[in-house]
């Protein structure tokens, strides 16, 4: 059978690699390096701040998958958005590798980084950082006026990601005109219309009102289902990382304390720190159906209906696939002794069943496990990857929130 797994859960080995960060260091004080020196020789950051030295990063390195949400959280001080502003060297890091696409960013001069920052590195700040003077067309065409790019090829590229933002009829309209969720897309249009590889979003959504953030985050998941770009997302909520992340990494005193998916972290938190952002989290939304699914293994049935393969085992319905491993209906166990028997096994075929995404959140599992329909768990191309019992999903839900509570 087609083996798969649940979105927050990638397959490693097919992952490419779009940003790594190995080893990074940034110290606030007179002379970095021999800081840098005392960190890894075992001084600890409080004995450091006794020698006025503050350390902002501490031996930092993530792997950032292309086309990923990758959260970077943290309390206040935990050193996410000095990450964050070392990655295009607004902060400069003291030691250690930044790496886009192998391109090691710390060895880039002065040309090479203005470069970069254009057209390959991208920002959106809490605060929108917009021009109050100049229209939205002309606040989301900057990065590219700063690029040189002519004046009616920058107004076409601002246009085009204006309407993907959906905001084409706010062009001539100045930000003050615009509600704080109209300005924070107007920011996030400004850094998509240069068509950098890479954008950072330093707690974007943390400035607005929580039902204009939920619909912020929704656009950028809508979007992300597009334009598959490279986000390094910085916030301090975990329910945004949970809910925007593919992969979350937790900092504490400019570390990072533990990196994976949030199924990961809030299964095994490494320490009270992280047990204490997840322990009132709403696990059905962050588990997905592939983590409590059962084994299905279908009848397979070939073009004309007969069947090719049938490994069928257990109780309750027996699945049936083509070929490829695409889902056709079931069978209840009472038709399975008919089954050898017909010339016509797709005749015996039943429909009334319903599919979840192996990515689906357990949240919206749930209502159909309480029907009596049987629940397949299929990938993003109809196929087979197990089965869902009602009575497990619901006693999991049960048991693992009242854990959390």
């Amino acid at each position: 059978m087609h083996a798969c797994r649940g979105s927050s859960q990638p397959t490693r080995a097919t992952v490419t690699e779009r940003v790594r960060i190995e080893n990074l260091y940034k110290i606030f004080g007179d002379s970095p390096q021999e800081a840098v020196r005392l960190l890894r020789s075992g001084k600890t950051k409080d004995e450091l701040l006794a020698s006025r030295y503050v350390v902002g990063l501490n031996d930092v390195s993530i792997s950032v998958p292309a086309g990923s949400i990758f959260m970077v959280m943290g309390l206040s001080g935990s050193g996410k958005s000095t990450l964050a502003r070392c990655i295009n060297r607004l902060i400069e890091p003291d030691a250690g590798r930044i790496l886009i696409d192998g391109e090691d960013v710390t060895r880039a001069d002065a040309a090479r980084l203005r470069e970069i920052r254009r057209s390959r590195v991208s920002m959106v700040f809490q605060h929108f950082a917009l021009l109050p003077h100049r229209t939205v067309a002309e606040n989301a065409e900057f990065g590219l006026k700063m690029r040189g790019l002519p004046a009616r090829e920058r107004r076409e590229k601002a246009r085009r990601i204006l309407e993907v933002v959906g905001l084409a009829a706010w062009e001539n309209h100045r930000p003050a005109e615009l509600s704080g969720g109209m300005r924070q897309r107007v920011g996030l249009a400004r850094a998509l219309a240069t068509e950098a590889d890479v954008l950072i979003m330093d707690e974007a959504f943390s400035a607005l009102d929580p039902l204009i953030r939920n619909e912020m985050q929704d656009e950028l998941l809508r979007l992300q289902q597009v334009l598959k770009k490279t986000i390094l997302f910085i916030t301090h909520d975990f329910q945004e990382a949970i809910r925007l992340g593919t992969r979350i990494a937790i900092m504490a005193d400019g570390a990072v304390v533990q990196e994976g998916t949030a199924q990961e972290i809030v299964l095994s938190p490494n320490n009270d720190y992280v047990a204490a952002f997840t322990r009132h989290i709403d696990r059905t939304r962050v588990f997905d159906a592939a983590s409590v699914m059962s084994p299905a293994e279908p009848i397979v049935l070939s073009g004309d209906g007969t069947v090719v393969e049938q490994r069928r085992g257990g109780l309750g319905p027996a699945y049936a696939t083509d070929p490829e491993g695409r889902i056709l209906g079931y069978y209840a166990p009472e038709d399975l002794d008919s089954l050898s028997e017909t010339r016509e096994p797709k005749a015996l075929l039943r429909k009334d069943f319903s599919a979840v995404r192996s990515d689906a959140k357990l949240f919206e599992v749930a209502p159909l496990c309480r029907s009596q329909r049987p629940v397949a768990v299929v990938d993003e191309n109809g196929r087979l990857c197990g089965r869902i019992e009602a009575d497990s999903v619901l006693a999991w839900i049960g048991n693992n929130q009242t854990r959390a509570s």
